[in-house]
């Protein structure tokens, strides 16, 4: 099943005729796996938990590999980024004839036929990035979370089919954990993302409280920047409010995983608020004692039934 083109996003792009072999070694000598896993440990959550039994902790590792990769071409790769792109499209084609040729998708190989997942979720992660080389920014809130639908959400049916416990309703509530994970991402990253000609923060909000592109890039946020996060991270603290039922549905160890993800995103905003909002002039991060007071709660909650996300 294909994603369904839009105007923002036309459909797959193939490799045109001049993207030569020797382009290919370059995106791949950057797609070390590596270097693509190493950067785990800096997510606002646990990609595997090390409780988790090591057949899921590899599935996980995999999904996170796929998902490191594709930002990192769009976001960060020097060279031609659409034809490293294509080259993304390529491997996936490959995984999915059953021929997967670089490593990060030969051992997504085992998760896909494992849990028989479509290519739909990855090629969705992939046109997100694909978005990202033309649009600079969005309008309003509700275009904002359409494109955490794509650049998101499919992490979170991915990590669904994983613990064998994809339903319609879990599917929405992880939508709304991935959106609001993604979102903080944002925030924690304005001025960095601002620096690379991309506002995630939507126009809308920012006329409102005042804030212009050149605040983006200062040295330490002023006031209307200040004002505007912290109404964005309410507007975030809601979304990854879906997290107490979702985990409340699970049971073993996809209850602790996913615990792991929504405590993450939480505490992330945590360490927003507790910086008074500013987010230029470092990054956020939930760090470990933050992480260990949100999972607690949450876990034990949805054990008894009751306790706030």
């Amino acid at each position: 099943m294909a994603i369904e083109p839009t105007a923002d996003w036309p459909g797959p792009r193939r490799p045109p005729a001049a993207f030569r072999s020797a382009s290919n070694e370059a995106v791949e000598r950057y797609a070390d796996i590596d270097a693509v896993m190493a950067r785990a440990s800096g997510e606002n959550f646990p990609v595997a938990l090390g409780v988790l039994p090591r057949r899921l902790r590899s599935h996980l590792e995999a999904i996170y590999g796929y998902a490191r990769l594709v930002d990192n071409l769009g976001d960060e790769y020097g060279g031609d980024r659409t034809a490293a792109l294509d080259w993304l499209e390529q491997q996936i084609d490959g995984l999915y004839a059953g021929a997967p040729r670089h490593e990060v998708f030969r051992r997504l190989a085992a998760t896909v036929e494992a849990f028989d997942i479509p290519r739909t979720p990855f090629d969705a992660l992939l046109a997100a990035n694909r978005l990202d080389q033309t649009k600079t920014g969005y309008t309003d809130w509700d275009e904002l979370l359409g494109y955490c639908a794509l650049s998101a959400n499919p992490v979170g049916h991915l990590v669904l089919a994983v613990f064998e416990a994809s339903t319609p309703q879990r599917r929405a509530d992880s939508d709304a954990v991935c959106s609001g994970l993604q979102v903080l991402e944002h925030l924690q990253d304005v001025g960095e993302d601002a620096a690379a000609g991309r506002i995630y923060l939507p126009a809308e909000d920012m006329a409102r409280f005042g804030c212009t592109p050149d605040d983006l890039l200062a040295p330490v946020a002023g006031e209307p920047l200040r004002r505007l996060v912290a109404f964005e991270c309410d507007r975030t603290r809601e979304l990854l409010g879906s997290g107490r039922a979702l985990v409340a549905s699970l049971r073993g160890f996809g209850r602790l995983a996913i615990t792991g993800f929504v405590s993450g995103g939480l505490a992330g905003l945590d360490a927003i608020e507790a910086a008074g909002f500013e987010v230029l002039s470092a990054t956020r991060s939930a760090g470990a004692g933050r992480l260990l007071r949100r999972s607690l709660p949450l876990y034990l909650g949805a054990v008894l039934k009751r306790g706030p996300a």
